[in-house]
Formats: C-alpha cells, sequence, structure tokens
C-alpha cells in the first residue's frame, strides 16, 4: 500500500520536474550530437531520485569500481519491463553516489526510436540506438556506455525465469571494448525484475505500439494507465570489478575464441552477483 504522503512527494517531484522539462522542449537549448541536452537531464533527474530512494530504496555496491574520468564498458543485466528503469537507475546511482558524479549513456534497442514522444525523451537524457558503431564512437569519446547484452530476450523473460541471464549474444560488446581498449564493468542490478510481474504477454498491444512484446501482469491491463505503476520492490546495484582488456594487442576482437570467452567471464560473473545480491536483499517489498 502507498502511504499518501509518498504519494503526495510524487506528485510535487512530477509537477516540479515536468514544468522544467516543457521550459526546455519550449525553448532554445542546447543537444550533443546524440541528442543528449544536459539540462533537460538535470530537470529529470529529480524523478529518478525519487524512484531511487524513495520508491525502490536503491542500495548500491561498488560505486569505487566505476571510474571517474574515461571511457568505460558497464555491462548489466535487462529487467523483465519494456521500461529501461534498470538503466535509469544505474546512471542515478552514479549521479547519487559517485565522488565524481558523470552522465552516463546507454544503449536502447532500435524500437523505442520509432515512438516519437519516447524517442524524444530517450535520446534527451542519454540513449542512443544500439549497434556496435554507436558504441565504438561513444567510448572513443571517452564516456561511459551502459549495455544489456540479454536485449530482447533479457526483458521479455517472464516472471519464474527472473535474475536468469539468457545468452549474451555473439558478444559484439567484447569486440567494441577490445577495439576501443575499453574497461568492462560488470553490472547486477537485484529489484526491477519485480517492477512489473510478467505473467504473459500481448501480441495485439505488442503490434500497436511496435514494442517487442507488451507484458500481461498482475496489474495490467485490469487497470488501465494506473497497472503501468511499477510496483515498488527494494533494489540492489552492484558495480563489479573492472575487466581490464588492455594487455591484448590489436587483431584481439578477431579472435572468436577470446571473445566468446570474455563474454562468458562477463555474463558468470553477472550471475553469481545477482544470487549474491537476492539473499543480501532479502524480501523483494518489505
Amino acid at each position: 500500500m502507498v502511504s499518501p504522503e509518498l504519494a503526495l512527494e510524487w506528485a510535487e517531484v512530477v509537477q516540479s520536474s515536468s514544468e522544467k522539462m516543457l521550459r526546455r522542449i519550449a525553448g532554445e537549448y542546447h543537444e550533443d550530437e546524440w541528442g543528449f541536452d544536459e539540462e533537460f537531464a538535470e530537470a529529470a533527474f529529480p524523478i529518478f531520485e525519487f524512484l531511487y530512494s524513495s520508491w525502490w530504496r536503491v542500495r548500491v555496491e561498488g560505486i569505487q569500481n566505476v571510474p571517474g574520468h574515461g571511457r568505460a564498458l558497464l555491462v548489466g543485466n535487462h529487467a523483465g519491463s519494456i521500461f529501461p528503469f534498470d538503466a535509469t537507475m544505474i546512471a542515478t546511482a552514479i549521479q547519487r553516489e559517485h565522488p565524481l558524479p558523470r552522465w552516463v549513456r546507454a544503449q536502447v534497442l532500435n524500437w523505442a526510436f520509432d515512438l516519437p514522444f519516447v524517442s524524444y525523451l530517450v535520446r534527451r537524457v542519454g540513449g542512443v540506438a544500439a549497434n556496435p558503431a554507436n558504441l565504438s564512437r561513444l567510448l572513443d569519446a571517452d564516456l561511459p556506455v551502459m549495455v544489456f547484452p540479454e536485449g530482447a530476450k533479457g526483458f521479455g523473460k517472464s516472471f519464474s525465469e527472473r535474475y536468469r541471464l539468457q545468452r549474451f549474444g555473439r558478444g559484439g560488446f567484447v569486440e567494441v571494448a577490445l577495439e576501443t581498449g575499453s574497461p568492462i564493468i560488470p553490472v547486477a542490478v537485484v529489484g526491477a525484475e519485480e517492477i512489473y510481474p510478467k505473467l504473459g504477454e500481448s501480441s495485439l498491444l505488442a503490434r500497436l505500439t511496435g514494442a517487442p512484446y507488451v507484458p500481461i501482469t498482475p496489474t495490467f491491463p485490469w487497470l488501465g494507465p494506473l497497472g503501468l505503476l511499477p510496483l515498488p520492490s527494494r533494489w540492489r546495484i552492484e558495480f563489479l570489478e573492472p575487466i581490464d582488456l588492455s594487455g591484448y594487442g590489436p587483431g584481439a576482437s578477431q579472435d572468436r575464441s577470446l571473445v566468446f570467452d570474455l563474454s562468458e567471464q562477463v555474463r558468470e560473473t553477472v550471475q553469481e552477483a545477482l544470487y549474491r545480491g537476492l539473499v543480501a536483499r532479502g524480501p523483494a517489498y518489505f
């Protein structure tokens, strides 16, 4: 049950941030080549901060493993949700907890950019279409970037499969990390899998929205738009020790065996941390 005080706090935060974001949309603003608008992101940040501190009560471990400058590739597990709340909470953790906070970019599946309003918001807060060329350019610009190698398989999994990592594709993120000399920082997110417990999916709504899938949950579509409200699970985010790839020579990204081994190393590291994190967190909602 959500307390009236928490509901009132949420309404005030949304109103304040919305007014600031609308002023940005209506006036002149600066954005980089990817569409990122730092002042827009700052206006939206109080919403993310409310979700982080009050709604999901996020706890963070290992924030010191995120570099305060230079390129870095953050590789995390993906939640069972069509909304990238895991990415926003990782970014919020770095902004709130790191002694040298930085805005983090996130690779986002292309379907999100086919929805005009969603595309606008995603770009303004740091989302970039997911492909190796974009990832390489972001890292070459010495930016921290988040990727979720499970892709659609990750956020489409059912509630019964929560926290069981799917395959990490063909290891494209490892190839780019090797080519750009970027350290890989595994990230384990516990909590995001419980915000929309997936019981099934609606192919009709998926076709209408262009999304890879639209979940059926205990609250959606039965409660209408109110059913889109994420449940207040407790979260735990762990940033694990960086995997240094600087010792590999030119052409290492062409070694398929090496790429596969490194991809599996990252996957196993995140999976083990998820199991630890579930125990450390305890009950999901209390």
